[in-house]
């Protein structure tokens, strides 16, 4: 076997696929769950240009995820503790977007830091360790996806019942305001909302790519429409495609999860480019959602 056949094999191997897919049936329940909730959250970051927030917080979530796997307490009541703490913080005090890429920037290594001493004084599987970082697979057992679900359908209410007036703050925030809309208490329930997508999302492709869940499937869908409908629901679509797919692919390798995710996020966000850059050039259609750059 050659070096390229060796890697390979490493990468994509599907031998005694079937009996590894009972493995991950957690996993796969969850990533559903996790593709709904990234895939509505992001609409709202994209449009209120927060992907910078999502990476703060999700180092705060490693943070807390660390802390309660040091404590062998609950990593994924860990991981909503810190992400919680590092949404409420930027939403009280960044109510600028300055302030806000501030507290952010001091805040995420913060989270790091802490993070990496909480992994260091760890004596356990050194698996659980990278697992933080960069996903696990098999790491959903029952008590915890007990956890993602119902802390999924919190998610879901609160966008359901936030989701007109924060899509208008969101769109028009001075006409919003003007209109009697709460503006600012909107955008600390949506952190403390975004806090909590974060937090469970970080327990399937860990700490360092969380923004492939919450902000890719929403700025990919951004590229194609700016329908209020068509939007999120593709949004979800890409996410739930990614995290499924992903999981699914990485299922007979020895590859964490995260680059399969991530490749078939970013694929369908370059296709989603190419598709609306050749639709603006051929009707001219204008966007009424924030891009990103």
């Amino acid at each position: 076997m050659t070096l390229a056949d060796g890697i390979w094999q490493q990468i994509f191997s599907f031998d005694h696929y079937g009996e590894l897919l009972t493995l991950v049936r957690n996993s796969l329940i969850a990533g559903a769950a996790l593709g709904l909730v990234g895939g509505l959250a992001g609409v709202f970051v994209i449009m209120r240009d927060l992907p910078f927030a999502v990476h703060g917080i999700s180092e705060l979530s490693f943070a807390g995820a660390s802390a309660a796997l040091l404590l062998e307490a609950n990593v994924v009541a860990g991981s909503i503790v810190g992400s919680i703490v590092a949404a409420l913080t930027i939403g009280l005090l960044g109510v600028r977007a300055r302030d806000r890429n501030s507290v952010i920037g001091i805040l995420m290594p913060f989270g790091l830091g802490l993070g990496v001493l909480f992994l260091a004084l760890y004596k356990g599987r050194a698996a659980n360790k990278f697992g933080l970082l960069t996903g696990q697979i098999v790491a959903v057992n029952t008590p915890q996806l007990s956890w993602l679900l119902g802390t999924s359908a919190l998610v879901l209410i609160a966008l359901a019942v936030i989701w007109r007036p924060l899509a208008f703050a969101s769109s028009d925030p001075e006409v919003a305001e003007a209109r009697g809309v709460p503006v600012h208490t909107l955008s600390v329930a949506f952190m403390i909302v975004l806090g909590l997508a974060v937090a469970l999302s970080v327990q399937i492709v860990g700490a360092l790519l969380v923004l492939t869940l919450v902000v890719t499937p929403a700025a990919s869908a951004a590229r194609i429409t700016a329908s209020p409908v068509l939007l999120p629901l593709l949004s979800v679509v890409f996410a739930v495609a990614s995290i499924e797919g992903g999981i699914l692919l990485a299922l007979g390798s020895s590859i964490p999860i995260s680059p399969y995710v991530t490749t078939i996020s970013f694929t369908i966000y370059v296709v989603c480019r190419l598709t609306g850059a050749y639709r603006t050039r051929r009707w001219g259609a204008g966007r009424t959602v924030p891009q990103p750059s």
